[in-house]
């Protein structure tokens, strides 16, 4: 779902660039106030896996791949300005790293899937908590709101390439949605499984009120994060499916993938320019990638965040 440059007009780009401006800026204010500063290793964590996990495309029907966005895993668990954070840490790595979306298309990849996935579907994950409450309506939640934000996401791309008149609305906006709602399936079931993993390894960092657990301390969480994070970059992105993506496959069925424009990058389409073992430079890159975004989000986390910052969110 990362649009490349291209495929927007001017004025699209430049409006979603304006929100995205803004919604960071809130999100950062709100880290502020409410992230407390021993959850900051956690945020380069979740910056971490989120990237690792976006290498990882997994096969759908019809020769299609989809991949994790991520936004509402990382809303549960550190609240939606987190999740704003850790999603535009990640974007602007795949981009000027990696070249995965444009760099004039970044205010909209970060507005689509991170604004509004992340803060959209928080509100969607907290409605559904308030009707079922309990561990079960924080999985039920967590799963219905990530499989809306793929759909949600899939609907804006639509709009914009409508609005900037690469793609007619009434035949992009099926097209987009209809592989997007088997994506979110996708989305679902990965954000399940890590909730209940945590949910059964350390509840409070979903539920503050609930008892502390002492099967690992935040250290051991961090060490073992990352060492799953650049596990599956090392060792299963190699594997990830080749079929190209849900924007992809609209673009090249609707006939508008020529417009798709890349810009240089250090290891674009991630891979080591100097390995000529296709295998080893993905998994190379991919480490890379992750120690990065830990990195950047782990930083502008810290910085934002005052020692003094409270438990709620």
């Amino acid at each position: 779902m990362h649009i490349p440059d291209g495929f927007l007009d001017g004025k699209t780009m430049g409006a979603t660039a304006a929100l995205s401006v803004g919604g960071l800026a809130l999100a950062l204010r709100q880290l502020r106030r409410n992230l407390p500063r021993r959850r900051v290793p956690l945020m380069g964590l979740a910056a971490a896996f989120v990237f690792a996990a976006q290498i990882l495309n997994f096969p759908i029907a019809g020769g299609t791949s989809g991949h994790l966005l991520g936004s509402v895993l990382i809303a549960v668990l550190l609240g939606p300005g987190a999740a704003v954070l850790v999603l535009t840490a990640v974007l602007i790595v795949q981009c000027l790293v990696f070249a995965d979306g444009g760099l004039l298309a970044l205010g909209a990849n970060i507005f689509n899937m991170g604004i509004v996935g992340g803060v959209g579907g928080y509100a969607i994950y907290r409605c559904v908590q308030r009707l079922v409450p309990g561990p079960r309506g924080v999985v039920m939640g967590a799963a219905f709101a990530a499989w809306c934000s793929a759909a949600i996401a899939a609907v804006l791309v639509a709009g914009e390439l409508a609005i900037s008149g690469t793609a007619q609305w009434a035949i992009v906006f099926p097209a987009m949605v209809n592989v997007h709602l088997l994506i979110g399936l996708g989305e679902a079931a990965i954000t399940v499984l890590v909730i209940v993993a945590i949910q059964r390894t350390r509840p409070e960092l979903i539920d503050p009120a609930a008892p502390a657990s002492g099967a690992l301390s935040n250290r051991q969480i961090i060490g073992y994060g990352m060492l799953i994070s650049l596990g599956l970059a090392l060792f299963v992105s190699p594997f990830a499916c080749t079929w190209p993506d849900g924007l992809e496959k609209v673009a090249g069925k609707l006939g508008f993938a020529h417009r798709a424009l890349t810009s240089p990058a250090p290891m674009a389409a991630y891979k080591l320019p100097w390995i000529s073992s296709a295998p080893l430079g993905t998994s190379l890159a991919g480490a890379v990638g992750t120690i990065l975004v830990f990195i950047l989000a782990f930083v502008v986390a810290r910085v934002v965040t005052p020692r003094t910052a409270t438990d709620s969110r």
